[in-house]
């Protein structure tokens, strides 16, 4: 069964959190079980070091160099009482000559090894161990010599039992295992909530996502922190508002082609069926053929601009830059418009204006001042006026194209090169085409590095304006080309 992020999330973490108290509990164990035999270790040489001193007294007051019994046992007694341990001393041959286990001795039958006895005469004794086979379980022992004039008398062993360790050891054990249990429990409920929150932002994402793939892009997500989570949250939205403009435009794009293709082959086909079946007189052929040439370069212009747009939008629009006149580019354009600017009866003003040379695609800048000038053109009143003026930009030669009429509302000014965006139909001019000049005309302008602007006044004015490389002040376009510096 595939598990949830949030059962991974959660099933890591607490097997992070039970190996960390496992791993503590294993030191903290370690270090009580040294410290406990240390201490031992430590309490045994102090005592063992008292009963040395007891004997050796009792050595220096008897002249016959011997030790009694009967005086030290009853010391040996005290401290063995006091840590819990076995006191005894041996000879120098190994054998026990008294202890405080029990009376008589049960070592006084046994031998301590030589080997024990050279150790503890080098100096303190430690071994945690049989003793040599005295114990039948692991003592800690202690040994050292009792020496009077460089001479060793004998040698006091202090003896206690490993279980005193073992009964530590557990009783902490228990202590820390109760006191884990406790903290894990707090932890994983902390644990699960946590979690919880910090998964439950991906649960909607993954939501959204999936409403996303299915075409819904109304959902938004909620945002409450503003760390990696919520920037990808924040990311997601943008991005859903970015698909539902780009679906809403495509939505108008289809609808805006489908009428400016389904219109003029209509048309053509009625024409044409007209004076195929003999409808349309012989005389009026002319009249209507022309009509159906114009509507086929109609259709041819809206696949050109679908065909430059498409190139546009896939990188593969390359720029050849030359220096040329832009003013004899524009007379050029204007020449394409003069029939409807007559109709119009429209002022051309600025084209008597004194060479200007750029530096950039010509081609490509007569695409863009022919969209420019059939845009005022299509947009003049009656009788109006459209004015061209060059000026300087820095280091850029601004061109602008101005004409008079009903301008543009700060809406559309706002939305005016956007891809496929028509201006409102409701103002009763001349709107065909799909909505792709003015995108197609900023493409290319920002290909050569300059800006597009539009400013307008309604009722008054509207007017385009964008700037191309100088001829005088170029460097390397980054595709080969060359550009202003």
């Amino acid at each position: 069964m595939q598990k949830s992020i949030f059962q991974k999330y959660f099933t890591v973490f607490a097997a992070l959190l039970i190996c960390v108290m496992m791993i503590l509990g294993g030191v903290l164990m370690a270090f009580a079980a040294n410290y406990f035999r240390n201490e031992r270790y430590q309490l045994l040489s102090e005592n063992a070091g008292r009963a040395a001193e007891v004997i050796l007294r009792d050595y220096r007051r008897n002249d016959d160099g011997t030790v009694s019994v009967s005086v030290v046992t009853p010391t040996f007694s005290v401290l063995a009482q006091a840590i819990d341990a076995d006191f005894f001393f041996v000879h120098t041959n190994g054998r026990c000559e008294l202890c405080t286990e029990q009376q008589p001795c049960v070592h006084m039958s046994y031998t301590v090894p030589e080997e024990i006895l050279s150790a503890a005469q080098s100096g303190v004794f430690r071994e945690t161990g049989k003793l040599g086979g005295i114990y039948q379980a692991a003592h800690y022992t202690v040994g050292m010599p009792v020496t009077e004039n460089g001479s060793v008398l004998g040698y006091v062993f202090a003896s206690t039992d490993t279980r005193a360790l073992t009964n530590f050891l557990g009783s902490l054990s228990r202590m820390f295992l109760l006191s884990a249990i406790l903290v894990l429990l707090i932890a994983f409920v902390v644990l699960y909530f946590v979690t919880l929150r910090l998964v439950r932002p991906l649960r909607d994402m993954s939501v959204a996502a999936h409403r996303f793939g299915e075409g819904d892009f109304s959902v938004r997500l909620q945002i409450a922190d503003n760390d990696e989570i919520g920037q990808l949250a924040r990311s997601l939205n943008r991005m859903a508002e970015s698909l539902a403009v780009l679906e809403q435009t495509h939505h108008s794009f289809t609808s805006n082609v489908s009428h400016e293709l389904r219109t003029p082959m209509t048309s053509i086909a009625g024409f044409i069926d007209g004076i195929l079946d003999g409808t349309i007189p012989p005389q009026e052929h002319k009249k209507y053929l022309r009509i159906v040439s114009d509507e086929v370069r109609r259709l041819s212009r809206l696949v050109r601009s679908m065909l430059d747009l498409s190139r546009l939008e896939a990188g593969e629009l390359q720029i050849k830059p030359t220096v040329f006149n832009a003013v004899e580019v524009i007379c050029q354009t204007v020449f394409s418009f003069e029939k409807r600017i007559e109709e119009k009866g429209i002022t051309m003003t600025g084209l008597d204006h004194e060479p200007v040379m750029v530096k950039a695609d010509q081609d490509l800048i007569h695409q863009v001042l022919y969209n420019l000038m059939e845009n005022a053109v299509k947009f003049t009143n009656e009788n109006g006026e459209i004015s061209v003026s060059f000026g300087a930009d820095g280091n850029r030669t601004r061109i602008a194209v101005r004409n008079t009429g009903a301008g543009l509302s700060r809406d559309e000014v706002a939305q005016v090169f956007n891809r496929f965006y028509k201006a409102d139909r409701s103002r009763g001019q001349d709107t065909s085409g799909a909505g792709l000049g003015l995108y197609i005309a900023r493409s290319i302008v920002r290909l050569h590095g300059g800006e597009i602007r539009v400013v307008s006044e309604e009722g008054k004015y509207t007017e385009f304006s964008f700037t191309l490389p100088t001829e005088k002040n170029t460097r390397r376009y980054r595709d080969g080309g060359e550009q202003q510096a």
